[in-house]
């Protein structure tokens, strides 16, 4: 009788974490069969489905993104405009964010080079950081 691969093992071959297995299971990105006394059983189909998911995590998608990318999967025959449409919004955000943190990091160089190491009173770091309003180049409007 054949039980499919052991959940070990297909953590270590989608370098999932079984917990993750079991939550990924729990919120319906995996149904694995199972046994007649209820027991996991997985196939290599299970492993390439966690490996998408793994891989779309590592990229940002959320989790109701991956559930209509993994819909979209298991329909080949449709149109990829969803799947499109997922991704172009992914890299607006993602360019958002290289913009955010490019502006971060020029603040924090200026911040840094400013400092004269003297005295916490004249300090530019603490100035800076205690009156927003000379913080040159982040956003002011982001809440933390």
């Amino acid at each position: 009788m054949h039980h499919g691969i052991a959940i070990g093992k297909v953590s270590d071959a989608a370098r999932v974490k079984i917990p993750t297995i079991r939550y990924y299971e729990q919120i319906g990105l995996l149904a694995p069969n199972r046994t007649e006394g209820n027991r996991r059983t997985y196939g290599q189909d299970d492993v390439e489905r966690l490996t998408f998911i793994r891989h779309s995590r590592e990229l940002g998608f959320n989790i109701d993104e991956i559930r209509t990318l993994l819909s979209l999967q298991d329909a080949p025959h449709q149109s990829c405009h969803e799947a499109d449409t997922i991704a172009k919004a992914r890299l607006v955000e993602v360019k958002r964010k290289i913009a955010s943190l490019t502006a971060l990091k020029a603040e924090l160089e200026r911040m840094v080079e400013g400092c004269s190491h003297g005295r916490v009173e004249t300090c530019q770091v603490i100035e800076i950081l205690a009156d927003h309003g000379k913080c040159v180049f982040h956003d002011h409007t982001v809440a933390a």
